[in-house]
């Protein structure tokens, strides 16, 4: 009888693991809540009207739509029943003999989930469409606010969180609130607009090495980005952020300062870390159910200097791919290999021509790292029509210095 494995979670790791066992002799599901694959490292540019939505998110089963072994279910799953090998979804029941779960993460409020409404996350498309219209939203109503002060506030735009999404935010948002977007607007000018990003360490960008983190420093500076370190954030309100440096006026708060499993996990009754992650053994197993695994921004793994891994794309893909070899091998618990991270290193965009990247000790700034930061994205997007669309945005955007997607249409 034809084995069957469920795969929940369409990310990086779930759709790595989905292609590595196409056309094997599995029954295969792929269970997710959307129906697209969505590009996270690209988020950003959403966020801030530089990308279309359809340019990072690909639709799951177009993806997996030539795999005859592979379903597709657009559905949520409410438990895991680890005992009876069973996935609980909202209306069904599905029965498994492996389990892969890559559920990816939320952004963590720290126990504060009512600042969730005045200071988004971003994390899904739905996030990022909040945001680009909060962006554009504050620009317009300042735009007809006579009010000195309320006006202040609108261009005032806070972001919380200096690690890799909250300096490209920042970035990005200076970029429309300097030189882009501020161009069609009458009523104020770019001197007029305040960028702030808070972050609660001594440093922003606390994964890269400390040099790159202080030219990241200084290149936000550069751009009119106010960076504030060793502050935290005590309050949100709807007029503005309360930290312990105090009170800072503002209409448009960003939310980039941390992570958090999903909930779904906590139904495997397992041990975690402070984040909800699982602890994982080091096959990537559920401890005492070898026919489970975890990867991705739901796994707590411990590489062989103690080191937790890092919630990035390549994490979940060398695990989906791990993991897909023991599956197909049957490889019992006391067999298995053990996983090892192969770093490819780390990189994040500032603004036009301006980035960060350290790939293998070497340490890159500037336009040679924005560069290859562009190529790399570009070709880890799915599809070929992705990478073109993307591209082009980028040339057009270089060169005329306009953002391409910039509607308002939530309301």
């Amino acid at each position: 009888m034809q084995k069957k494995i469920i795969i929940i979670g369409a990310g990086f790791g779930g759709l790595t693991s989905a292609k590595h066992l196409a056309d094997s002799d599995f029954d295969i599901t792929v269970i997710d809540k959307t129906n697209h694959h969505l590009f996270q490292p690209l988020l950003y540019q959403v966020a801030t009207a530089a990308l279309s939505p359809s340019d990072i998110a690909v639709p799951i089963r177009s993806l997996l739509s030539n795999y005859k072994n592979i379903k597709v279910i657009l559905e949520e799953v409410v438990s895991i029943d680890k005992h009876n090998r069973a996935v609980q979804l909202k209306n069904s029941t599905l029965n498994y003999d492996y389990l892969i779960v890559a559920v990816g993460s939320r952004h963590s409020y720290f126990g504060n989930n009512d600042w969730e409404e005045l200071a988004p996350g971003l994390k899904t498309l739905t996030d990022a469409l909040v945001i680009r219209e909060k962006i554009i939203e504050a620009l317009e109503l300042a735009e007809i606010e006579n009010n000195i002060d309320l006006r202040r506030k609108y261009l005032t735009f806070v972001i919380v969180g200096g690690g890799p999404t909250g300096v490209e935010l920042a970035g990005a948002i200076a970029e429309i609130a300097k030189e882009t977007m501020i161009k069609d607007y009458k009523n104020f000018r770019p001197d007029d607009t305040k960028i702030i990003l808070i972050e609660a360490t001594d440093r922003i960008l606390s994964s890269f090495d400390k040099k790159l983190s202080e030219q990241a420093k200084e290149d936000l500076e550069k751009m009119g980005v106010e960076v504030k370190l060793n502050t935290k954030v005590e309050n949100i309100s709807d007029e503005g952020v309360y930290t312990t440096q105090g009170f800072i006026p503002s209409k448009t708060i960003i939310w980039a300062a941390g992570n958090q499993a999903s909930p779904l996990l906590k139904s495997l009754d397992a041990e975690t870390d402070r984040a909800g992650r699982i602890i994982v053994n080091k096959d990537c197993s559920l401890p005492g159910n070898p026919e489970v695994f975890i990867i991705g921004d739901a796994a707590h793994f411990r590489d062989e200097n103690g080191k937790v891994l890092p919630a990035v794309a390549q994490v979940a893909i060398q695990q989906g791919k791990f993991v897909t070899g023991i599956i197909k091998n049957e490889i019992q618990i006391e067999k298995r290999p053990v996983f090892k991270y192969k770093d490819k290193g780390t990189m994040a965009t500032i603004g036009k021509a301006k980035a960060v990247a350290e790939i293998k000790g070497l340490k890159l700034t500037g336009l040679i790292a924005w560069l290859t930061w562009s190529f790399v994205h570009i070709f880890f997007l799915i599809g070929f029509r992705n990478r073109l669309r993307v591209m082009i945005e980028w040339i057009w955007y270089y060169l005329t210095k306009r953002h391409g997607t910039r509607l308002i249409v939530g309301k």
